[in-house]
């Protein structure tokens, strides 16, 4: 008499010997992390303005390397503690230009500091020291008890994009890097090996994609993960407003990277469907 493991395996050896092909294997369940936070993800809450998170902010005032910015972090601290992420500025912009990630950001589970640079003229490799300044005085701040220390993450539009890069090849303990627009004199970005995901905007003059986005995408071969969003008919100033498709793909990553959480990759693998209205071009490694 068979047992019931021996009835298992003797389906697909029949299938085998009558030349017929084994059943499909079902696909096991996402392993829910230790980090993971929030309910499980839909298209749906990822284009929404706000996620599942309420929010609070306190001002920060400009010192200890950093320009003045806003903390917004959720209410609830009943999940255990969240990533944290610093969120850059480009050239001549300020705090305002990029604040509308705070509680976007925020409000998906992580501790969100946004922030001027010290001086609006600051160059990339400036704004990186002011962005690595900005997570260690989130970690020491009065959010700490908030936020995991292990659990950093960078994110910046033009030169606060190329200042994202520097950061993460200077700090390869951070867990992901979303350079928007990124704009730099360097090309060369094979000492970063942060989880990388790269925006570009297919009419943008200031920062060019076959001059910056691009080539720098390519050249993240250590990266462990990267990624390529190439938005359709926007522009430079594209990532100043709300975008269902910026906020789908940003969240999705650090969620992916930051909390570890699995249930975020196939809003990243395989990638969206084409033709797609909103976007021209994605790459990706696919999470591993």
């Amino acid at each position: 008499m068979f047992s019931t493991a021996s009835r298992v395996l003797a389906v697909p050896v029949a299938a085998a010997l009558l030349g017929l092909a084994p059943p499909p294997a079902v696909a096991a369940p996402p392993v829910a992390g230790p980090y993971q936070r929030g309910p499980a993800p839909t298209e749906e809450v990822l284009v929404a303005a706000r996620g599942p998170f309420a929010v609070t902010q306190t001002r920060m005032a400009a010192g200890q390397g950093t320009g003045a910015g806003t903390v917004h972090h959720p209410t609830d601290a009943s999940q255990g503690t969240f990533g944290a992420v610093a969120v850059m500025p480009g050239f001549m912009g300020t705090e305002k230009s990029i604040r509308l990630y705070g509680p976007l950001l925020a409000s998906h589970g992580f501790v969100v500091l946004t922030l001027s640079s010290v001086r609006r003229a600051d160059f990339p490799d400036q704004r990186a020291d002011q962005l690595l300044a900005a997570l260690d005085r989130l970690v020491a701040g009065p959010a700490k008890g908030l936020i995991d220390a292990e659990r950093l993450a960078v994110v910046g539009h033009s030169m606060g994009g190329g200042a994202t890069l520097r950061a993460a090849a200077r700090r390869p303990g951070l867990k992901a890097a979303v350079p928007l627009a990124p704009w730099h004199v360097r090309r060369d970005w094979r000492s970063v090996r942060v989880p990388t995901l790269i925006f570009g905007s297919e009419n943008d003059r200031v920062a060019p994609v076959d001059k910056h986005a691009e080539p720098f995408y390519a050249s993240l071969t250590r990266a462990p993960e990267k990624a390529y969003v190439e938005l359709r008919d926007g522009g430079h100033l594209s990532f100043n407003t709300a975008n269902p498709v910026i906020a789908k793909y940003t969240v999705s990553w650090l969620k992916r990277y930051v909390d570890d959480d699995v249930r975020y990759d196939p809003f990243l693998c395989p990638g969206p469907a084409f033709p797609s209205p909103t976007i021209r071009e994605y790459r990706g490694t696919c999470p591993s």
